[in-house]
């Protein structure tokens, strides 16, 4: 039992918990620029969704930027990540092509799928991401498979598994999480909670809303953190890719985090208020924190902040642009890459 009880010790936060501690200029810079990139490419999204040039689904990433940046920051190269179907943010983050991201939402053959897989089903292998998933929850056993494959081969990799508070409520997370802590495989599962599953807030679907506790009958450590602080999910991340890098098992973040747009683009979002989306926004972006910072420090002026910006919807454009004058994939497409 001791030697249970010791594998599931949660690691030390490194005494600031916000994690500004390490937080450099550059780090600041970055983190901006990288958050703004896929604020603005969600935005370009979802005009061209309205403009009929997105068919099917599209989930956008807009407000939970600072999880999926922060963790980027926390990992290594060659560890991996896996998502659900908001993913469009992942793959940026993981240093996807914006051009080939956007190509694959209004399906075109210069898109990651071949145009054929759309806003939830693309990947690339080359850049460590195995995949935005449909199926919710499906992601987690998944992730879990390729933390068994890192540990097999004694790689020293670790894989990032995120999924949202919706799907924390799957039967098939909880085999994932008793299989992972049994064989102590190298996985952080970062639940993304902004508050609603689809259109259900928190508290009227889960018993347990603490999500970092959700590990506790698998003696999986976990902790709650601040999903809008890109320093705090940074801090976070790295205690827990630590952890798991070191043999010691999975360990799962509770990232407590919003959307302001709905569960997709067909979601009104009626079932919360226009107050709660803009007092979130106002008090609590995770863009402008970063901002705020970079100007009150003087870490590059208001109008160095504009050119970044400028730059930014140049990139954006420019995939658009290309996502929308790129062909459609041949019709001798339709048969390939069908598993018989």
């Amino acid at each position: 039992m001791a030697a249970q009880a010791k594998a599931a010790e949660k690691p030390k936060a490194n005494g600031k918990s916000h994690g500004a501690s390490d937080w450099t200029r550059d780090d600041e810079i970055s983190a901006y620029r990288s958050m703004l990139t896929i604020r603005r490419f969600e935005e370009k999204a979802g005009q061209l969704y309205g403009m009929g040039l997105i068919g099917g689904f599209c989930h956008l990433y807009i407000g939970q930027e600072a999880v999926v940046i922060g963790m980027q920051m926390a990992i290594e190269e060659g560890d991996q990540v896996i998502t659900g179907y908001r993913d469009h943010g992942h793959m940026l983050a993981c240093g996807m092509d914006p051009k080939g991201v956007m190509a694959e939402l209004t399906g075109r053959k210069g898109g990651y799928s071949k145009g054929k897989g759309g806003s939830m089903h693309m990947f690339s292998t080359e850049k460590n991401f195995y995949g935005g998933h449909g199926i919710v929850g499906a992601q987690c056993s998944l992730g879990t498979g390729i933390g068994f494959a890192n540990r097999y081969r004694e790689n020293g990799r670790v894989c990032l598994t995120y999924f949202g508070d919706g799907a924390a409520n799957q039967g098939q997370v909880y085999e994932s999480f008793n299989m992972a802590q049994l064989w102590k495989l190298p996985v952080v599962y970062v639940i993304e909670n902004n508050k609603y599953a689809m259109g259900t807030a928190v508290h009227r679907s889960s018993a347990q809303t603490d999500f970092s506790k959700r590990g506790a009958s698998f003696e999986i450590p976990g902790e709650k953190v601040d999903g809008m602080d890109v320093r705090a999910v940074r801090a976070a991340g790295k205690r827990a890719v630590e952890y798991a890098r070191s043999g010691k098992g999975p360990y799962i973040l509770d990232m407590e985090t919003y959307r302001y747009r709905g569960h997709s683009m067909s979601d009104p979002a009626k079932y919360r208020s226009k107050d709660e989306v803009q007092k979130v926004r106002t008090e609590h972006d995770p863009i402008e924190q970063v901002r705020a910072r970079i100007l009150e420090q003087k870490i590059l002026s208001e109008d160095e902040i504009k050119k970044i910006d400028g730059e930014v919807r140049n990139l954006v454009n420019e995939a658009a642009d290309f996502a929308t004058h790129d062909a459609e994939p041949d019709v001798s497409e339709l048969v390939t890459d069908v598993l018989r």
